[in-house]
């Protein structure tokens, strides 16, 4: 596996990680712990060396899961988690990232997941209640107590991750990012990276699974499955969107490769500080997506996926309109 910094701060990490939230958490499909361990276990035989989980997704089974798996290995990779709600009755419920409610989460992270240092702690989400200064003088004390290596941000504005960094300096950011998300582009976020030397980690890079090409207007959502209040997710949505998925068909086709490894070698090549984070519960899948590292795209393939890509008009919000509201989006 190829390996990438991680920003100019940042560790060195594999090309591509694994974002491990739908091993339990999110989707209808989901994996018992013992099978999850499995998994992330057949990824790091793979060369994957970055691993993403949070408190949420569970909540706190993922980061057990997660910490179980790398116990053996713990020094050859590098563990992400994230901080920023609050949870009643094990439930989460509204954001929180207090002070002192992100130094109790950090030490309850480090807990679950059975490790002295966590690598990189994002702030899950922008919580407009607390001053962006005061959480990452919060994380710049976890640093300096030696419980935290690197601070970074999920879905922020260009704006306040310029004002983070100014007290504690952010080594990543976490947006989504993909073919059908490219937020990054207009919003300052990839120019914010560039200038301050801030890695970014794409989540959701093979678009919730529709980039695969394994989903379209017929697919039915199982219970449970976060994706059911998705806008883009709705069969209408997909339909229309599914001109995206045939693009990156006739690219697959040409490349002898997948949809899904063009559309994780598409980030790969936008910037060589980019790490996207696929995830899935599958080892046939897992397999698929780290051979995306080796798919060579060219100036000319670029070219082409840009000009195509650029004529499609994505139907759907990626989030409801309640959720895009309280965090932010």
């Amino acid at each position: 596996m190829l390996k990438r910094r991680l920003g100019a701060r940042g560790p060195e990490v594999s090309a591509l990680g694994y974002g491990c939230m739908g091993l339990d958490f999110g989707y209808a499909t989901r994996v018992t712990k013992a099978e999850g361990v499995t998994l992330i276990r057949q990824a790091v035989d793979r060369g994957v060396s970055f691993f993403d989980t949070a408190e949420v997704y569970g909540p706190f089974t993922n980061e057990e899961m997660v910490g179980e798996a790398l116990r053996p290995v713990r020094d050859q990779v590098a563990i992400a988690t994230k901080f920023g709600f609050n949870f009643v009755d094990g439930k989460q419920s509204g954001l929180n990232s207090r002070p002192e409610n992100i130094k109790a989460a950090a030490d309850a992270s480090l807990k679950r997941l059975g490790v002295e240092q966590i690598d990189l702690l994002y702030q899950h989400r922008v919580d407009p209640n607390v001053p962006i200064e005061d959480v990452a003088g919060a994380v710049k004390d976890l640093i300096a107590e030696g419980k935290v290596k690197h601070f970074g941000m999920s879905e922020p504005s260009a704006a306040t991750a310029r004002r983070a960094h100014a007290v504690q300096p952010l080594t990543a950011l976490q947006n989504e990012y993909s073919l059908w998300t490219r937020g990054v582009e207009t919003n300052g976020i990839l120019d914010l990276c560039e200038e301050l030397g801030i890695g970014l980690v794409p989540y959701s890079p093979l678009g919730k699974g529709f980039l695969t090409g394994a989903m379209d207007k017929d697919t039915r959502i199982g219970e449970g499955d976060f994706r059911a209040i998705i806008p883009r997710f709705t069969p209408e949505a997909m339909d229309k969107n599914q001109a995206l998925v045939d693009l990156l068909k006739e690219i697959a086709w040409e490349k002898n490769a997948s949809p899904a490894q063009i559309a994780l070698a598409w980030l790969l090549a936008r910037k060589p500080w980019i790490v996207p984070i696929p995830g899935t519960t599958k080892l046939h899948r897992l397999e698929e997506n780290l051979g995306a590292a080796s798919v060579d795209l060219t100036p000319d393939d670029l070219e082409k996926i840009e000009t195509a890509a650029s004529a499609i008009q994505i139907e759907g919000e990626r989030y409801p309109a309640q959720i895009m509201a309280m965090t932010g989006l």
